[in-house]
């Protein structure tokens, strides 16, 4: 099934995501090697895809995982959550329709 991991970061972040984007993205990119990663993405802080100095304010997962619990350890040991980008991450259960 998918889910959708729904990422909160605390303010003034952009250091500590440079810290840990490589190992992130790595995990990113094997769930998407393994045909399980419908999109992932940051909420940029303003209005543009490159923020700038102003930084993002979360992120936006969507993965198929075999279960929620699966779902939320793999979110758990994020990257970004253990450098204190995240302040808060859910996990939900997603039925993708469309497209």
């Amino acid at each position: 099934m998918w889910y959708v991991i729904n990422c909160e970061d605390f303010p003034a972040t952009i250091e500590l995501r440079s810290l840990a984007r490589k190992e992130h993205l790595a995990r990113l990119e094997q769930l998407k090697d393994l045909g399980r990663l419908l999109l992932a993405g940051p909420y940029p802080k303003i209005d543009n895809a490159n923020p700038g100095r102003h930084g993002f304010k979360g992120s936006l997962i969507i993965a198929e995982f075999s279960s929620l619990q699966e779902a939320e350890t793999w979110a758990s040991e994020d990257p970004y959550l253990r450098v204190g980008v995240y302040k808060k991450i859910e996990v939900n259960p997603f039925k993708h329709v469309l497209p």
